[in-house]
C-alpha cells in the first residue's frame, strides 16, 4: 500500500451555516455543496471545494456537524468550542488492502468499514498510532461524483 491523494480535511464545526460563512467571507471561497444529514455516522455534511491546479481538483473541506446529542463529534466539539481540525483524509485503490496493511502494522482501526460522506467504503485510525492526527482512509471514488458544483 502507499499513500494516496489527500481528499479532504475534516473540520468539526458548531454551525455547518457559520462556517460557510467564515470559508466564503473570510477565506473567498466560492463552491459549496449541499449540506446532507450523515445519519449512519451522526453527522451533517458539507464539502467545501478548493481549487486545484493543472486542472486538477483541489482538497476539499468537510465541514462536519452533530446532528444530535449522540453525535460522535460531541465531545471534540465540547473541548473546540468555536470547531477544529478533526481529520484528514487519504484515497486507497483498494480499501481492504489498506485495512489488512495497517492492520498488519498493529494500527488501530476505530469501528468497521462503512460507507463514509462521499459514498465509498472508509475507515478511521486512531490519532495515537498517526503523529496524533485521526485519520480517515477512504477508497477512491469510482466517478468523481462530488465535483459536479
Amino acid at each position: 500500500m502507499k499513500l494516496g491523494r489527500l481528499n479532504h480535511i475534516g473540520v468539526a464545526t458548531p454551525s455547518i451555516a457559520e462556517s460557510i460563512r467564515h470559508y466564503r467571507d473570510v477565506m473567498g471561497a466560492i463552491s459549496f455543496h449541499e449540506p446532507f444529514d450523515l445519519e449512519a455516522q451522526g453527522v451533517k455534511v458539507c464539502f467545501v471545494d478548493t481549487p486545484g491546479t493543472n486542472g486538477m481538483n483541489g482538497t476539499q473541506i468537510e465541514l462536519i456537524e452533530p446532528l444530535g446529542p449522540d453525535s460522535p463529534i460531541k465531545a471534540f466539539l465540547e473541548k473546540n468550542p468555536s470547531g477544529a481540525q478533526h481529520h484528514i483524509c487519504f484515497e486507497v485503490p483498494d480499501i481492504a488492502e489498506a485495512r489488512t496493511h495497517f492492520e498488519g502494522l498493529g494500527k488501530r482501526i476505530l469501528g468497521p468499514t462503512r460507507i463514509g460522506a462521499h459514498g465509498t467504503p472508509i475507515f478511521f485510525l486512531h490519532p495515537k498510532d498517526m503523529m496524533g492526527q485521526l485519520t480517515e482512509i477512504m477508497e477512491s471514488p469510482k466517478e468523481n461524483t462530488l465535483w459536479t458544483s
